[in-house]
């Protein structure tokens, strides 16, 4: 056949389309791998159906109710933060949220944007989006202008709410795939675990009979929000403020602009700028990276010298680098400033604050698990029993340096916030003798049951048929705690019972030296056993 006959060139399949069709491959293989994944899913679309289905009925049920306007616009912005959210804990269950798969293809950044954008439009989660904003525009759409206003709206709440999730997971691509990012995925649980106590605070706050006139009141200043202002259009446009009306739909669609213009140069990012990996470090930076001195070092507090020094500034690599670690850490820093927080929400009482030393003193349980197999490396270096309570004392000081300012600082302000300045000095007394015998507990039982940690598992707290072993040795060390402090515990109730609260203040003078008591015996006490058990701790906690 000559070229003169050859038939002319398919024309070149849309971008688009062929990001929408293999968005609909990636579910549809993902769905044939297994039939308990296909199970997995119905079920979990099932569930999110029906609940997004019974919310989406609660905000036409309140069409005609006072309080419409600041629920619906309220869940739009819920909504959206939750979009952005997502991405940052649920990166590595998405494949098409990393654009860095693509880099090696012959796409430019903003005709990929346009597919992307497009393609995330697929799916079971806009699908539920659309169904919830379109529940929150309808349920404040009473005349015709309110209606015309609506449809505009509920796409915009749509599209906010997508890119600006796809704009987030571009912009944290090289963090979320990285050690950091995993060491996020580790510490997701504690904020999901805080986002769900701040929900039923929220939720006990507005169940009152004045809830939502609370909700009322802040609705001045969320309708300003995006997707908010979409959502308060409607309203605006069915009260006859037209000009009104355009404007916040104007400003929802600047903040979509806004937010596509951020993924945009998020992808020229990712995609066309050259990174650290493809650019040569500078001389200086590698001469001092050779040296020991280069990278970013951790403000490390003024250290003891010698041998303890240099311990707590091990620990302190351990609690910044190692994900279990961290997670415990940062665990116990959040749930023992919720605690009090929560409180505060419900006029409670200052003792709340004991969670503080109780969630950071139970650091101290099993010490030498993080070790791991390098444990070899610190029996090597002890020698006679200085060297093994200059060890366990290093470990100690470590997460004292961290519990004491933090129960200090978490006790003063809940006793401030809740105008119970009275009871500081005795719950300061009562919480530093806790901690002490968190410490005294956590060293002795670290050295007589210790127990390994899994490595291929970030968020196992011990390995396979050692669960027990360490449930028995967190419980049993805590009541050992409690059962230590009550030398404190008892004549403060004493006093309160007896009405004597002008001699509570001596709680403190007594509990401090008294914990302190308690760490510095079970210190002495434990360094001879650890030197004796150097080779059965090794073997307990190396896998």
């Amino acid at each position: 056949m000559t070229a003169a006959t050859a038939p002319p060139p398919a024309a070149p399949s849309s971008v688009t389309a062929v990001f929408v069709r293999l968005k609909l491959s990636l579910m549809r293989n993902g769905l044939r791998q297994s039939t308990g994944r296909t199970f997995g899913w119905c079920v979990g679309v099932g569930i999110a159906l029906i609940f997004t289905l019974a919310n989406t009925a609660g905000l036409l049920s309140m069409r005609h109710n006072a309080h419409a306007p600041a629920v619906a616009v309220t869940a739009a912005v819920v909504l959206a933060v939750g979009w952005a959210v997502v991405p940052l804990f649920f990166f590595g269950g998405d494949e098409t949220l990393d654009p860095t798969r693509l880099t090696m293809l012959p796409l430019r950044p903003r005709p990929l944007l346009t597919a992307l954008l497009v393609s995330s439009l697929v799916g079971v989660g806009p699908l539920l989006t659309a169904l919830l904003a379109t529940g929150a525009v309808v349920s404040l759409a009473y005349g015709a202008a309110a209606a015309v206003v609506a449809v505009p709206a509920a796409l915009l709440v749509l599209a906010l709410c997508v890119s600006l999730s796809r704009a987030v997971a571009a912009a944290n691509t090289r963090l979320l795939t990285s050690r950091k990012g995993r060491d996020l995925a580790v510490l997701s649980g504690v904020f999901v675990a805080i986002g769900a106590q701040l929900i039923r605070i929220g939720a006990d706050s507005l169940s009152g009979g004045d809830g939502l006139e609370h909700a009322d009141s802040a609705l001045s200043v969320v309708r300003w929000i995006p997707p908010g202002t979409a959502v308060d259009a409607v309203r605006s446009a069915d009260r006859g403020a037209y000009g009104l009306a355009v404007l916040q739909l104007a400003l929802t669609a600047v903040a979509v602009a806004a937010v596509l213009r951020w993924w945009h140069h998020s992808l020229v990012r990712l995609m066309v700028s050259p990174d650290a990996s493809t650019i040569a470090a500078a001389p200086e930076e590698s001469a001092s990276r050779a040296q020991g001195t280069g990278g970013r070092r951790l403000p490390w507090p003024r250290l003891p010298e010698g041998r303890t020094g240099t311990v707590v500034q091990r620990q302190f690599r351990y609690m910044w680098r190692e994900p279990r670690a961290k997670a415990s850490l940062v665990t116990g820093l959040a749930v023992g400033l919720l605690l009090p927080a929560v409180a505060v929400f419900q006029d409670g009482s200052v003792y709340q604050c004991l969670w503080a030393a109780g969630l950071l003193g139970v650091q101290m349980f099993n010490l030498f698990g993080t070790d791991g197999s390098a444990f070899w490396t610190v029996a090597a270096a002890v020698a006679d029993r200085r060297d093994a309570e200059l060890e366990l004392r290093g470990r100690a000081l470590a997460v004292a340096a961290i519990a004491v300012p933090y129960v200090t600082v978490v006790t003063v302000g809940a006793a401030v916030v809740l105008g119970q300045a009275g009871s500081l000095a005795e719950t300061l007394g009562v919480s530093y003798a806790f901690l002490g015998a968190l410490v005294a507990t956590g060293c002795v039982a670290s050295v007589r049951y210790p127990y390994a940690l899994p490595h291929d598992n970030p968020f196992g707290t011990a390995a396979p048929g050692q669960s027990s072993l360490a449930a028995l040795n967190l419980i049993g060390g805590m009541l050992t705690a409690a059962v230590l402090c009550l030398p404190v515990f008892v004549p403060v109730i004493v006093l309160h019972a007896t009405g004597h609260h002008g001699l509570l203040w001596l709680a403190l003078p007594v509990g401090v030296p008294y914990g302190a008591a308690l760490a510095a015996v079970a210190l002495r006490f434990s360094a001879p056993r650890l030197l004796g058990r150097l080779p059965e701790i090794l073997a307990a906690v190396r896998l």
